[in-house]
């Protein structure tokens, strides 16, 4: 059995200084965290969620260049997460690494909020009836516009890849009671992140709507910007992980490392030497290997034990014993972590085809106008409400009933996620048939608001935004606990990773859709009444469907890290 201490040793204050118990840490230090992550979610959802309207109204890309521009975006953003959380662990802090990155997404800010505010940094007006006068956006007024997106694609990928960790290091894993501060903090981190988007949704997006959208990207701007001296004021309360070396290095050498020994002992040169002198040195090099490290390597994934083999073919590529344990711990995280990207490309269209939707549809709710990228409200509403009472009721009662420190475990709220995720693609298909009932009668090339109203949307919205719940914050524990200490902010990026990916994903399958189906593509024709969305939505339910019977076969196959008296151990499988 392996031990990995997660001790104060290896912890320090801004200054530098060892942190202290009682003195740095805890829930007073990870309450600035939380405000922070609300100002952060809100100054980047309130453009992204909007975003697709200001590309096609004001920039004049068709709907469907809009909509893979956003989830390009989007997944940029987020796949930058692990090269923050790559920083973090390497090279420098998450205290830093949050600093760098919110400076990069205000300058961005400031490139967008100039080009909304002056005309000639835009292509020029269109007539609305008439889709030919449109020029889009080109030359340099384009590179402007890409260059700011992509600065606060740079920035928030740097936040979403160290904040989490950061809070999530406040809490000392050596005890029960830390740990399920800890699991606490990831519930609020998922609670602030919805409060950040109920005002980012209802506010800054009514902002953009009604007074101009160079207010909307300057709400955002010096939203980011107050965020750091907030971040700041936490600075004597923070401990903060030294940095221990990359963790992509071990990972490499001992991947290479095996791969190498493993041929090096399969070699001709090799096969002249008596089977019985080659047994005899095995395990006599395995014998001084245990007695030099005092370990044994487990028996998961034993073509890696290999790389700790004392006379290997490249004497830099020897691993010791712990190194191959944590690169063993990653490799059987990654497939949790790719039956998550399903789920991802799913919340995507919330962003895209979602918001299209609710355009062409009455979004009146009496005598108040709700703007269509306002629909996220619903989802985020109940993330407020159900947030607490998960942690408060459903968990301690979980724990109780059956005797368990997590209550519900990880995976199993990643797969309650994963069911949501599939109810809410059914429904959006539903939806869309009787939606476009409507438009027939009407008729399809019809400019004005169809007669239904569009709070028939928010039932998609909120299934997938309670899918959200449930996954992203198991996601983020799941990958925080059960990383080795070396590669946490690396680990906990994974999950902004597997958003991304489903981002990009949902891009490759609109391609691959509109290319299938011919000229007539479901996704594309004079405007979103002509597409057949609801078949592209049965496709993606389908698609989730058979996604979780996969996440089903490696979740039952999972065994969590063993924890003992405060211990995080690998234990023999």
């Amino acid at each position: 059995m392996q031990m990995e201490l997660d001790s104060w040793e290896g912890y320090v204050d801004w200054k530098k200084r060892p942190a202290k118990k009682g003195q740095h840490g805890g829930m007073l230090a990870a309450l600035f965290v939380l405000v922070v992550e609300v100002m952060e979610n809100l100054a980047f959802l309130a453009n992204a969620s909007n975003l697709v309207l200001y590309l096609t109204q004001h920039m004049h890309l068709s709907v469907s260049e809009a909509a893979n521009n956003v989830t390009n975006f989007m997944g940029t953003a987020f796949l930058l997460a692990l090269l923050g959380g790559f920083l973090s662990d390497a090279f420098f802090t998450t205290y830093h690494i949050y600093l760098i990155s919110a400076i990069l997404e205000f300058l961005g800010l400031v490139i967008l909020t100039m080009q909304a505010r002056s005309s000639r940094l835009q292509p020029p007006k269109c007539i609305p009836s008439s889709s030919s006068s449109c020029q889009q956006v080109d030359g340099g007024k384009a590179a402007m516009l890409f260059l700011g997106l992509y600065l606060v694609a740079l920035g928030v990928g740097g936040i979403k890849g160290s904040l989490p960790a950061h809070g999530a290091q406040q809490f000392d894993d050596n005890n029960i009671e830390g740990r399920k501060q800890r699991s606490t903090f990831f519930n609020y981190f998922v609670f602030s992140l919805a409060i950040g988007a109920l005002i980012a949704v209802t506010l800054v997006v009514w902002i953009e709507d009604n007074k101009g959208w160079e207010w909307g990207f300057g709400v955002s701007m010096l939203t980011i910007f107050l965020s750091i001296p907030v971040f700041l004021a936490g600075s004597g309360f923070y401990r903060n992980k030294l940095p221990r070396g990359s963790p992509l290095t071990t990972i490499f050498k001992v991947l290479i490392g095996s791969m190498l020994n493993t041929c090096l002992a399969r070699s001709p040169s090799n096969s002249s030497i008596n089977p019985q002198e080659q047994e005899q040195e095995q395990e006599q090099e395995q014998t001084m290997n245990t007695t030099k490290q005092s370990e044994i390597p487990s028996m998961t994934l034993q073509f890696l034990n290999r790389a700790t083999i004392n006379k290997p073919a490249y004497m830099f590529l020897q691993c010791s014993v712990p190194e191959v344990e944590n690169v063993k711990i990653v490799l059987k995280v990654l497939p949790i972590f790719g039956c998550t990207i399903m789920l991802n490309c799913c919340l995507a269209q919330l962003s895209t085809f979602s918001v299209q939707q609710a355009a062409t549809m009455d979004t009146k709710i009496g005598n108040l106008k709700v703007p269509p990228a306002s629909l996220p409200v619903f989802p985020v509403v109940f993330i407020i409400l159900l947030a607490p009472i998960y942690d408060h009721v459903i968990v301690p009662f979980a724990r109780k009933a059956i005797k368990s420190e997590m209550g519900i475990s990880h995976l199993q709220r990643i797969g309650i996620g994963l069911l949501l995720s599939i109810v809410a693609m059914a429904i959006a298909a539903l939806v869309e048939i009787k939606r476009k009932k409507v438009a027939t009668k009407t008729g399809l090339d019809t400019l004005n608001p169809l007669p239904i109203s569009f709070l028939w949307i928010a039932f998609q919205y909120l299934f997938l935004g309670s899918a959200d719940l449930f996954t992203l914050a198991g996601l983020l524990e799941f990958f925080f606990t059960e990383a080795p200490l070396s590669m946490r902010s690396l680990a906990t990026a994974l999950s902004y990773a597997s958003l991304a990916m489903g981002y990009y994903l949902s891009t490759v399958i609109v391609s691959i859709v509109n290319s299938a189906t011919g000229n007539k593509g479901w996704l594309s024709g004079k405007n979103l009444n002509h597409y057949d969305l609801e078949r592209f939505y049965w496709l993606m339910c389908a698609l989730s469907g058979l996604n979780f019977l996969h996440y089903l076969f490696w979740a039952n196959r999972y065994k969590y890290r063993s924890r003992s008296t405060g211990l995080a151990c690998n234990v023999n499988q």
